[in-house]
């Protein structure tokens, strides 16, 4: 298999089942570090790309697979790399996009949405009082 299409299919995984945020990531960044079939990282350089990550701005998770498909590939590894992270999203999104208009017109969701209105206002308030 090609570095590319490797790339590209161990990051579609970690962003397939790291399901909770960048840190959730982590595990399956482990385990690709783990793998003496890739030989692209090793744990001290996992750490390393870790804090390189959280001190720079965007996701975490979308910043380790930029990080790591650079070191391997350059900046076509990167570009790969970080597609692969990000397309289970998209299509999630577009599965869900595809739900949403096809039940547009159904008075339930009409009126679900219309309860979830106060209930996002309340939790955008509290998240601006201090304790």
């Amino acid at each position: 298999m090609s570095l590319y299409l490797k790339l590209f299919w161990e990051f579609f995984k970690v962003g397939l089942f790291a399901v909770g945020g960048g840190m959730a990531t982590l595990p399956f960044l482990y385990d690709m570090a783990d793998k003496t079939a890739t030989g692209w990282y090793t744990y001290t350089e996992l750490m390393n790309m870790l804090a390189v990550s959280e001190s720079t701005p965007g996701p975490i998770g979308i910043n380790m697979a930029t990080y790591v498909g650079f070191t391997v590939g350059g900046v076509p590894g990167a570009v790969i790399a970080t597609l692969g992270e990000v397309t289970p999203s998209i299509i999630v999104i577009l599965i869900v996009a595809a739900m949403l208009k096809k039940f547009r017109d159904s008075r339930l969701v009409a009126n679900a949405f219309y309860g979830l209105r106060p209930a996002s206002t309340g939790l955008i308030g509290a998240a601006g009082v201090t304790v």
